[in-house]
């Protein structure tokens, strides 16, 4: 009884070390997170939902930390989309803990719509943190470093996103992205795309300026006449 009350108490001590630590900072540096992803993500992007769900007091702990050290009108534009791309990512994982088993995503009725993050009285959906706040900022790459636990979504990155590291981090999981053949597919007189591109046209433009972004990442050249076309989408769960 000792004992397990010992250990209680080291994580409620953790849990608020960290929150205060977010606090403290005015900015979050998500070691709690990066923890899980190194345990529980493969390099290759697959995610063991099932030991996951174990230990899923360590993402509940993580997203409330989230939720009592909120953005600040002082931080800075990377510290903030660090924030919420690894709130979106951890609340994905925690979605699927919450109905699985699950084959996809798409199972779960109002998976984008449904309130799953609360700071103070405000509720957010992923939908809200993502077409509310992080695509707000003006900042395409982040439909890379976003995971919607589907085989055909960028990997979930296996570190925690950070303001400092930020744009490092964010080239990285662009250049990945564009170089998984299993996602894209360059050739020289023809690309086949990942639908991100095609559904988010708002964000990445129409032809010219959708190529002059893919030159940046393309595994090869790419000639202003190649052709444009989309692979079909894998919605099936990533795991």
């Amino acid at each position: 009884m000792v004992g397990a009350a010992a250990k209680n108490c080291l994580t409620v001590g953790l849990f608020l070390l960290l929150v205060c630590s977010l606090q403290g900072q005015g900015k979050s540096r998500h070691d709690l997170w990066e923890t899980q992803l190194q345990a529980f993500v493969s390099t290759d992007g697959r995610v063991n939902y099932p030991a996951w769900s174990k230990k899923r007091h360590l993402l509940d702990n993580y997203i409330q930390a989230l939720s009592e050290a909120p953005p600040q009108s002082n931080w800075q534009k990377n510290d903030i989309l660090a924030y919420w791309i690894n709130a979106y990512n951890a609340l994905t994982v925690q979605l699927i803990i919450d109905h699985y088993p699950v084959k996809s995503i798409k199972d779960i009725p109002k998976r984008w719509s449904i309130p799953v993050f609360t700071i103070g009285e405000k509720s957010y959906s992923l939908g809200d943190i993502e077409h509310k706040i992080l695509r707000k900022q003006n900042e395409k790459r982040i439909h890379f470093a976003i995971n919607c636990a589907s085989t055909s979504c960028p990997n979930l990155y296996r570190s925690a996103f950070k303001g400092s590291q930020l744009d490092y981090q964010l080239e990285t999981v662009t250049r990945q992205f564009f170089r998984d053949t299993s996602k894209n597919k360059f050739e020289s007189d023809r690309i086949r795309l990942s639908k991100i591109l095609l559904w988010f046209i708002m964000d990445f433009g129409f032809k010219k300026e959708k190529l002059a972004f893919l030159s940046r990442y393309a595994p090869i050249p790419i000639d202003s006449d190649v052709s444009i076309r989309y692979l079909p989408y894998d919605w099936s769960l990533n795991e």
